[in-house]
């Protein structure tokens, strides 16, 4: 595996949107599920998802902040990005991020009582592209 430069990833992630989210549960047990980063995909070793504070993702990152996300892409494209979890509810944050898409699932926009941003710091990121291979540590 060669290392690779993170301009290298945010190329390839420009058109990436949902992933599979990895947790940790409380009895250890691994636990994924999709979700979408809502276009907001100008890489920088960020990755920012919209959910509930009563979630079950929430409660497993509130007992250990390890995350893993897999993007598939096009072209045999696999990117696994390994890092921590942050979870914020300040609104200012909230609204940098925010697109009216999301209106769909909190309805009352950023102000959606228990609405919960995840921010993913990768610590890691994996590819594999075709023939190619590569690792970014950051």
């Amino acid at each position: 595996m060669t290392k690779s430069q993170l301009s290298d990833v945010t190329k390839m992630m420009s058109k990436l949107d949902i992933c599979m989210m990895t947790t940790i549960a409380s009895d250890g047990a691994i636990t994924s599920r999709p979700m979408s980063n809502n276009g907001d995909v100008e890489y920088d070793g960020n990755s920012y998802f919209f959910t509930y504070e009563q979630s079950e993702v929430v409660d497993e990152l509130k007992k250990n902040d390890n995350i893993n996300l897999s993007f598939t892409g096009k072209d045999q494209l696999y990117i696994s990005i390994t890092g921590k979890a942050l979870l914020i509810t300040d609104n200012r944050v909230l609204k940098e991020h925010w697109l009216n898409e999301l209106n769909q699932w909190f309805e009352e926009g950023i102000e959606t009582p228990g609405i919960t941003l995840i921010h993913v710091k990768a610590a890691r990121i994996k590819f594999w592209h075709k023939e190619e291979q590569g690792e970014v540590r950051l």
